[in-house]
């Protein structure tokens, strides 16, 4: 695929420069940045289906059934601080 692109000077020099020090075109050099750059997925529409959010929920929990089960007061502000003199409302 060929693709034109209009660069100003000062981006024309940098892409020149970045191209010389690899001892390459600037075409290639462009080619090769491109190639980096872009992703290798196509884009998602932005909107979860119910088996996209069920396929993420068991990649996110698988393993965590080795967790070991806490009690309530595990996850209480108080649990949080060693000195039970400090009260915070």
């Amino acid at each position: 695929m060929t693709i034109l692109v209009e660069l100003d000077t000062e981006t024309e020099a940098r892409l020149k420069a970045l191209a010389d020090r690899e001892s390459i075109s600037p075409e290639q050099y462009a080619s090769e940045f491109l190639r980096e750059v872009l992703p290798l997925y196509a884009p998602g529409s932005g909107r979860l289906t119910p088996s996209d959010v069920e396929r993420m929920m068991k990649v996110m929990t698988s393993g965590s059934e080795r967790l070991p089960i806490l009690p309530a007061e595990a996850t209480e502000r108080e649990s949080f601080y060693e000195d039970d003199r400090i009260r915070y409302s």
